[in-house]
Protein backbone atom coordinates (compact mmCIF):
# COMPACT_ATOMS: atom_id res chain seq x y z
CA UNK A 1 0.00 0.00 0.00
CA UNK A 2 1.23 3.44 -0.82
CA UNK A 3 0.00 6.99 -0.51
CA UNK A 4 0.86 7.60 -4.17
CA UNK A 5 -2.26 7.01 -6.27
CA UNK A 6 -0.56 7.71 -9.62
CA UNK A 7 -2.12 5.63 -12.33
CA UNK A 8 -5.38 4.99 -10.53
CA UNK A 9 -7.50 6.50 -13.29
CA UNK A 10 -10.86 5.23 -14.42
CA UNK A 11 -10.95 1.79 -15.86
CA UNK A 12 -7.22 1.25 -15.59
CA UNK A 13 -7.38 -1.97 -13.57
CA UNK A 14 -10.49 -4.08 -14.21
CA UNK A 15 -11.73 -5.92 -11.16
CA UNK A 16 -11.31 -9.66 -11.18
CA UNK A 17 -13.46 -12.25 -9.45
CA UNK A 18 -10.88 -12.84 -6.73
CA UNK A 19 -8.40 -14.86 -8.79
CA UNK A 20 -10.34 -18.01 -9.76
CA UNK A 21 -8.54 -18.18 -13.09
CA UNK A 22 -5.07 -17.86 -11.54
CA UNK A 23 -3.29 -20.08 -9.07
CA UNK A 24 -2.23 -18.60 -5.77
CA UNK A 25 1.50 -18.98 -6.44
CA UNK A 26 1.65 -17.01 -9.72
CA UNK A 27 -0.55 -14.28 -8.20
CA UNK A 28 1.70 -14.10 -5.14
CA UNK A 29 4.75 -13.92 -7.37
CA UNK A 30 3.18 -11.10 -9.36
CA UNK A 31 2.29 -9.31 -6.11
CA UNK A 32 5.94 -9.53 -5.05
CA UNK A 33 7.03 -8.10 -8.39
CA UNK A 34 4.36 -5.37 -8.68
CA UNK A 35 4.01 -4.23 -5.09
CA UNK A 36 7.43 -4.81 -3.59
CA UNK A 37 6.33 -7.79 -1.51
CA UNK A 38 9.14 -9.24 0.63
CA UNK A 39 9.81 -12.93 1.09
CA UNK A 40 7.91 -14.70 3.89
CA UNK A 41 10.97 -14.91 6.14
CA UNK A 42 11.40 -11.13 5.88
CA UNK A 43 7.75 -10.61 6.83
CA UNK A 44 8.07 -12.79 9.95
CA UNK A 45 11.19 -10.93 11.08
CA UNK A 46 9.48 -7.56 10.53
CA UNK A 47 6.44 -8.55 12.60
CA UNK A 48 8.66 -9.77 15.43
CA UNK A 49 10.70 -6.55 15.31
CA UNK A 50 7.53 -4.42 15.47
CA UNK A 51 6.27 -6.25 18.55
CA UNK A 52 9.60 -5.97 20.31
CA UNK A 53 10.14 -2.30 19.45
CA UNK A 54 6.82 -0.81 20.56
CA UNK A 55 4.43 -3.17 22.37
CA UNK A 56 2.28 -0.25 23.59
CA UNK A 57 1.71 0.96 20.02
CA UNK A 58 0.52 -2.52 19.06
CA UNK A 59 -1.75 -2.69 22.13
CA UNK A 60 -3.26 0.70 21.23
CA UNK A 61 -3.74 -0.39 17.63
CA UNK A 62 -5.51 -3.56 18.76
CA UNK A 63 -7.71 -1.54 21.12
CA UNK A 64 -8.70 0.96 18.41
CA UNK A 65 -9.19 -1.56 15.62
CA UNK A 66 -10.82 -4.11 17.89
CA UNK A 67 -8.95 -7.03 16.34
CA UNK A 68 -5.54 -8.66 16.01
CA UNK A 69 -3.31 -8.49 12.97
CA UNK A 70 -4.13 -11.54 10.90
CA UNK A 71 -3.62 -10.89 7.21
CA UNK A 72 -1.03 -9.73 4.76
CA UNK A 73 -2.45 -7.44 2.01
CA UNK A 74 -2.45 -10.38 -0.40
CA UNK A 75 -4.28 -12.61 2.10
CA UNK A 76 -6.81 -9.85 2.86
CA UNK A 77 -7.53 -9.33 -0.83
CA UNK A 78 -7.97 -13.05 -1.37
CA UNK A 79 -10.26 -13.38 1.68
CA UNK A 80 -12.36 -10.44 0.44
CA UNK A 81 -12.67 -12.04 -2.98
CA UNK A 82 -11.07 -9.16 -4.88
CA UNK A 83 -7.99 -8.90 -7.02
CA UNK A 84 -4.77 -7.61 -5.50
CA UNK A 85 -4.85 -4.83 -8.09
CA UNK A 86 -8.27 -3.58 -6.98
CA UNK A 87 -7.41 -3.95 -3.28
CA UNK A 88 -4.26 -1.95 -3.86
CA UNK A 89 -6.24 0.82 -5.56
CA UNK A 90 -8.63 1.01 -2.58
CA UNK A 91 -5.80 1.07 -0.05
CA UNK A 92 -3.92 3.74 -1.95
CA UNK A 93 -7.08 5.83 -2.18
CA UNK A 94 -7.63 5.56 1.58
CA UNK A 95 -4.09 6.86 2.11
CA UNK A 96 -2.58 3.82 3.82
CA UNK A 97 1.23 3.55 3.78
CA UNK A 98 3.17 0.85 2.00
CA UNK A 99 3.55 -2.19 4.26
CA UNK A 100 4.75 -4.64 1.66
CA UNK A 101 3.30 -7.99 2.70
CA UNK A 102 3.61 -7.62 6.47
CA UNK A 103 0.86 -9.31 8.45
CA UNK A 104 -0.76 -6.05 9.60
CA UNK A 105 -4.41 -6.22 8.48
CA UNK A 106 -7.48 -7.34 10.40
CA UNK A 107 -10.90 -8.81 9.72
CA UNK A 108 -12.24 -5.23 9.46
CA UNK A 109 -9.91 -4.54 6.54
CA UNK A 110 -11.24 -7.61 4.75
CA UNK A 111 -14.83 -6.53 5.41
CA UNK A 112 -14.15 -3.01 4.09
CA UNK A 113 -12.70 -4.40 0.86
CA UNK A 114 -15.64 -6.78 0.52
CA UNK A 115 -18.15 -3.96 0.99
CA UNK A 116 -16.56 -1.65 -1.57
CA UNK A 117 -16.19 -4.44 -4.11
CA UNK A 118 -19.79 -5.52 -3.39
CA UNK A 119 -21.10 -2.05 -4.22
CA UNK A 120 -19.29 -2.26 -7.54
CA UNK A 121 -20.52 -5.78 -8.30
CA UNK A 122 -24.11 -4.78 -7.46
CA UNK A 123 -23.90 -1.90 -9.91
CA UNK A 124 -24.54 0.72 -7.23
CA UNK A 125 -21.13 2.33 -7.78
CA UNK A 126 -18.70 2.21 -10.65
CA UNK A 127 -15.18 1.12 -9.80
CA UNK A 128 -13.95 4.69 -10.27
CA UNK A 129 -16.67 6.01 -7.95
CA UNK A 130 -15.82 3.41 -5.30
CA UNK A 131 -12.21 4.59 -5.41
CA UNK A 132 -13.44 8.18 -4.99
CA UNK A 133 -15.48 7.13 -1.96
CA UNK A 134 -12.39 5.52 -0.46
CA UNK A 135 -10.23 8.57 -1.22
CA UNK A 136 -12.66 11.19 0.13
CA UNK A 137 -13.30 9.17 3.30
CA UNK A 138 -9.60 8.50 3.82
CA UNK A 139 -8.55 12.12 3.35
CA UNK A 140 -11.27 13.50 5.63
CA UNK A 141 -10.80 11.02 8.45
CA UNK A 142 -7.00 11.24 8.25
CA UNK A 143 -7.17 14.96 8.91
CA UNK A 144 -9.66 14.41 11.72
CA UNK A 145 -7.48 11.75 13.36
CA UNK A 146 -4.36 13.93 13.12
CA UNK A 147 -6.20 16.83 14.71
CA UNK A 148 -7.56 14.68 17.53
CA UNK A 149 -4.13 13.30 18.35
CA UNK A 150 -2.25 16.59 18.03
CA UNK A 151 -4.71 18.89 19.75
CA UNK A 152 -7.15 16.77 21.71
CA UNK A 153 -5.37 13.77 23.16
CA UNK A 154 -2.13 15.65 23.72
CA UNK A 155 -3.80 17.90 26.28
CA UNK A 156 -5.89 15.20 27.90
CA UNK A 157 -2.99 12.80 28.37
CA UNK A 158 -0.98 15.20 30.50
CA UNK A 159 0.07 12.99 33.45
CA UNK A 160 -2.26 13.75 36.38
CA UNK A 161 0.29 12.70 39.01
CA UNK A 162 4.07 13.13 39.35
CA UNK A 163 5.97 10.09 38.17
CA UNK A 164 3.33 8.98 35.67
CA UNK A 165 4.17 8.96 31.99
CA UNK A 166 1.94 10.06 29.16
CA UNK A 167 1.91 6.53 27.76
CA UNK A 168 0.50 5.20 31.04
CA UNK A 169 -2.44 7.56 30.71
CA UNK A 170 -3.09 7.12 26.99
CA UNK A 171 -4.40 3.54 26.94
CA UNK A 172 -7.17 3.85 29.57
CA UNK A 173 -8.14 7.25 28.17
CA UNK A 174 -8.60 5.93 24.65
CA UNK A 175 -10.45 2.94 26.05
CA UNK A 176 -12.99 5.31 27.63
CA UNK A 177 -13.21 7.83 24.79
CA UNK A 178 -13.27 5.51 21.77
CA UNK A 179 -16.93 4.35 21.87
CA UNK A 180 -18.20 7.85 22.63
CA UNK A 181 -16.17 9.50 19.85
CA UNK A 182 -17.23 6.78 17.41
CA UNK A 183 -20.93 7.35 18.13
CA UNK A 184 -20.46 11.11 17.87
CA UNK A 185 -18.66 10.79 14.54
CA UNK A 186 -21.50 8.75 13.05
CA UNK A 187 -24.08 11.22 14.39
CA UNK A 188 -22.31 14.24 12.87
CA UNK A 189 -21.79 12.42 9.56
CA UNK A 190 -25.48 11.54 9.32
CA UNK A 191 -26.46 15.13 10.13
CA UNK A 192 -24.11 16.50 7.49
CA UNK A 193 -25.25 13.92 4.95
CA UNK A 194 -28.90 14.85 5.56
CA UNK A 195 -28.13 18.56 5.12
CA UNK A 196 -26.09 18.01 1.94
CA UNK A 197 -28.75 15.73 0.44
CA UNK A 198 -31.44 18.29 1.18
CA UNK A 199 -29.48 21.00 -0.61
CA UNK A 200 -28.92 18.85 -3.68
CA UNK A 201 -32.51 17.61 -4.12
CA UNK A 202 -33.77 21.20 -3.98
CA UNK A 203 -31.75 22.05 -7.09
CA UNK A 204 -33.79 23.40 -9.99
CA UNK A 205 -32.76 20.64 -12.43
CA UNK A 206 -30.46 17.66 -12.81
CA UNK A 207 -27.65 19.78 -14.26
CA UNK A 208 -27.72 22.14 -11.28
CA UNK A 209 -27.27 19.17 -8.93
CA UNK A 210 -23.66 18.92 -10.13
CA UNK A 211 -22.81 22.42 -11.38
CA UNK A 212 -24.59 24.74 -8.95
CA UNK A 213 -24.90 28.50 -8.62
CA UNK A 214 -23.39 29.52 -5.32
CA UNK A 215 -21.87 32.50 -3.57
CA UNK A 216 -18.22 31.75 -2.81
CA UNK A 217 -16.17 33.83 -0.40
CA UNK A 218 -12.51 33.96 0.63
CA UNK A 219 -11.47 35.64 3.89
CA UNK A 220 -7.76 36.42 4.17
CA UNK A 221 -5.64 37.71 7.05
CA UNK A 222 -3.65 40.77 5.95
CA UNK A 223 0.12 40.70 6.46
CA UNK A 224 0.23 37.08 7.59
CA UNK A 225 3.63 36.45 5.98
CA UNK A 226 5.17 39.26 8.02
CA UNK A 227 3.59 37.86 11.16
CA UNK A 228 5.25 34.49 10.59
CA UNK A 229 8.65 36.21 10.81
CA UNK A 230 7.83 38.09 14.02
CA UNK A 231 5.85 35.60 16.08
CA UNK A 232 6.93 32.44 17.85
CA UNK A 233 5.60 29.21 16.38
CA UNK A 234 3.29 28.57 19.35
CA UNK A 235 1.84 32.09 19.17
CA UNK A 236 1.34 31.76 15.43
CA UNK A 237 -0.41 28.43 15.90
CA UNK A 238 -2.76 29.93 18.48
CA UNK A 239 -3.58 32.86 16.19
CA UNK A 240 -4.37 30.56 13.25
CA UNK A 241 -6.50 28.31 15.45
CA UNK A 242 -8.43 31.29 16.83
CA UNK A 243 -9.02 32.64 13.32
CA UNK A 244 -10.17 29.29 11.94
CA UNK A 245 -12.43 28.64 14.94
CA UNK A 246 -14.03 32.09 14.78
CA UNK A 247 -14.55 31.83 11.02
CA UNK A 248 -16.00 28.32 11.24
CA UNK A 249 -18.45 29.33 13.98
CA UNK A 250 -19.62 32.45 12.11
CA UNK A 251 -20.02 30.63 8.80
CA UNK A 252 -22.04 27.83 10.38
CA UNK A 253 -24.16 30.11 12.58
CA UNK A 254 -25.35 32.19 9.61
CA UNK A 255 -26.15 29.32 7.27
CA UNK A 256 -23.01 29.03 5.16
CA UNK A 257 -20.66 26.09 4.67
CA UNK A 258 -16.96 26.16 5.46
CA UNK A 259 -15.25 24.51 2.50
CA UNK A 260 -11.67 24.56 3.81
CA UNK A 261 -9.12 26.48 5.84
CA UNK A 262 -5.66 27.39 4.58
CA UNK A 263 -3.97 28.79 7.67
CA UNK A 264 -4.36 32.51 6.98
CA UNK A 265 -7.36 32.05 4.68
CA UNK A 266 -10.78 30.41 4.79
CA UNK A 267 -13.04 29.48 1.89
CA UNK A 268 -16.79 29.31 2.42
CA UNK A 269 -19.91 29.01 0.28
CA UNK A 270 -23.60 29.81 0.60
CA UNK A 271 -26.66 29.16 -1.56
CA UNK A 272 -27.95 32.67 -0.87
CA UNK A 273 -26.04 35.88 -1.68
CA UNK A 274 -27.49 37.62 1.38
CA UNK A 275 -26.16 34.89 3.65
CA UNK A 276 -22.68 35.15 2.09
CA UNK A 277 -22.72 38.94 2.49
CA UNK A 278 -23.77 38.73 6.15
CA UNK A 279 -21.00 36.23 6.89
CA UNK A 280 -18.38 38.43 5.22
CA UNK A 281 -19.35 41.54 7.16
CA UNK A 282 -19.62 39.62 10.44
CA UNK A 283 -16.11 38.28 9.90
CA UNK A 284 -14.76 41.79 9.30
CA UNK A 285 -16.58 43.19 12.36
CA UNK A 286 -15.58 40.35 14.67
CA UNK A 287 -11.90 40.45 13.73
CA UNK A 288 -11.83 44.26 13.97
CA UNK A 289 -13.03 44.02 17.58
CA UNK A 290 -10.23 41.61 18.52
CA UNK A 291 -6.95 43.45 19.12
CA UNK A 292 -4.95 40.22 18.81
CA UNK A 293 -6.12 39.66 15.22
CA UNK A 294 -4.65 41.16 12.05
CA UNK A 295 -6.87 43.03 9.63
CA UNK A 296 -9.05 41.00 7.31
CA UNK A 297 -10.17 41.30 3.70
CA UNK A 298 -12.89 39.34 1.94
CA UNK A 299 -13.75 38.69 -1.71
CA UNK A 300 -17.04 37.14 -2.88
CA UNK A 301 -18.25 36.02 -6.32
CA UNK A 302 -21.54 34.49 -7.43
CA UNK A 303 -21.99 32.00 -10.23
CA UNK A 304 -21.74 28.41 -11.38
CA UNK A 305 -19.50 26.24 -9.23
CA UNK A 306 -18.39 22.65 -9.69
CA UNK A 307 -18.29 20.65 -6.46
CA UNK A 308 -16.07 17.61 -6.01
CA UNK A 309 -15.24 15.71 -2.81
CA UNK A 310 -16.42 18.59 -0.64
CA UNK A 311 -14.35 21.20 -2.50
CA UNK A 312 -15.44 23.82 -5.04
CA UNK A 313 -13.84 24.67 -8.37
CA UNK A 314 -14.33 26.94 -11.36
CA UNK A 315 -14.11 30.50 -12.59
CA UNK A 316 -16.36 31.77 -9.78
CA UNK A 317 -13.95 30.44 -7.16
CA UNK A 318 -10.95 31.91 -8.98
CA UNK A 319 -12.68 35.29 -9.22
CA UNK A 320 -13.47 35.31 -5.49
CA UNK A 321 -9.81 34.60 -4.76
CA UNK A 322 -8.65 37.43 -7.04
CA UNK A 323 -11.12 39.88 -5.48
CA UNK A 324 -9.73 39.00 -2.05
CA UNK A 325 -6.19 39.83 -3.16
CA UNK A 326 -7.22 43.35 -4.28
CA UNK A 327 -9.73 44.11 -1.51
CA UNK A 328 -8.91 46.99 0.88
CA UNK A 329 -8.13 46.16 4.51
CA UNK A 330 -11.19 45.42 6.63
CA UNK A 331 -13.41 45.55 3.54
CA UNK A 332 -15.44 43.25 1.28
CA UNK A 333 -15.24 43.28 -2.52
CA UNK A 334 -17.84 41.44 -4.62
CA UNK A 335 -18.25 40.85 -8.34
CA UNK A 336 -21.01 42.22 -10.58
CA UNK A 337 -23.00 38.97 -10.55
CA UNK A 338 -23.06 38.99 -6.75
CA UNK A 339 -24.18 42.65 -6.72
CA UNK A 340 -26.97 41.83 -9.19
CA UNK A 341 -28.11 38.90 -7.04
CA UNK A 342 -28.31 41.09 -3.92
CA UNK A 343 -30.37 43.63 -5.89
CA UNK A 344 -32.64 40.94 -7.32
CA UNK A 345 -33.42 39.52 -3.87
CA UNK A 346 -34.06 42.95 -2.39
CA UNK A 347 -31.09 42.84 -0.02
CA UNK A 348 -29.47 45.91 -1.60
CA UNK A 349 -30.66 48.79 -3.83
CA UNK A 350 -29.40 49.06 -7.38
CA UNK A 351 -28.00 52.46 -6.45
CA UNK A 352 -28.17 55.03 -3.66
CA UNK A 353 -30.09 57.31 -6.02
CA UNK A 354 -32.77 54.66 -6.41
CA UNK A 355 -32.91 54.14 -2.66
CA UNK A 356 -33.36 57.89 -2.08
CA UNK A 357 -36.12 58.09 -4.71
CA UNK A 358 -37.93 55.13 -3.17
CA UNK A 359 -37.67 56.65 0.31
CA UNK A 360 -39.07 59.99 -0.94
CA UNK A 361 -41.95 58.29 -2.76
CA UNK A 362 -42.80 56.22 0.31
CA UNK A 363 -42.74 59.26 2.56
CA UNK A 364 -45.06 61.10 0.16
CA UNK A 365 -47.52 58.21 0.29
CA UNK A 366 -47.19 57.89 4.05
CA UNK A 367 -45.68 54.41 3.75
CA UNK A 368 -42.58 52.76 5.10
CA UNK A 369 -39.64 52.97 2.67
CA UNK A 370 -38.02 49.73 1.44
CA UNK A 371 -35.63 48.25 3.98
CA UNK A 372 -32.27 47.21 2.55
CA UNK A 373 -29.64 45.30 4.52
CA UNK A 374 -26.59 46.10 2.40
CA UNK A 375 -25.12 48.93 0.37
CA UNK A 376 -23.10 48.52 -2.83
CA UNK A 377 -20.59 51.02 -4.17
CA UNK A 378 -19.11 50.48 -7.66
CA UNK A 379 -15.32 50.62 -7.84
CA UNK A 380 -13.01 51.32 -10.77
CA UNK A 381 -12.82 48.59 -13.40
CA UNK A 382 -9.52 46.81 -13.36
CA UNK A 383 -7.80 43.87 -15.06
CA UNK A 384 -7.64 40.70 -13.00
CA UNK A 385 -4.98 38.15 -13.85
CA UNK A 386 -6.43 35.31 -15.89
CA UNK A 387 -9.99 36.68 -15.80
CA UNK A 388 -9.88 39.86 -17.87
CA UNK A 389 -11.39 43.18 -16.78
CA UNK A 390 -13.83 43.12 -13.84
CA UNK A 391 -15.82 45.80 -12.05
CA UNK A 392 -15.73 45.07 -8.33
CA UNK A 393 -18.26 46.48 -5.88
CA UNK A 394 -17.58 47.49 -2.29
CA UNK A 395 -20.05 45.82 0.07
CA UNK A 396 -21.08 47.48 3.33
CA UNK A 397 -23.91 47.51 5.81
CA UNK A 398 -26.62 50.02 5.09
CA UNK A 399 -26.83 52.82 7.63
Amino acid sequence: MTVDDTGSGEGEHPASDGGDSRTAEPVAARARDDFGVPEVSDVDEKNEDDAEKDPLALRLEQLILGADRRYTPFQAARSAGVSMELASRFWRAMGFPDIGQAKALTEADVLALRRLAGLVEAGLLSEAMAVQVARSTGQTTARLAEWQIDSFLEGLTEPPEPGMTRTEVTYPLIELLLPELEEFLVYVWRRQLAAATGRVVQAADDEEMVDRRLAVGFADLVGFTRLTRRMEEEELGELVEAFETTAADLVAAHGGRLIKTLGDEVLYAADDAGVAAEIALRLIETMANDETMPELRVGIAFGTVTTRMGDVFGTTVNLASRLTSIAPRDAVLVDGAFAEELTRTGDAPASETQAAEEAAAAEKEGEEPPSYRFALQPMWQRPVRGLGVVEPWLLARRG
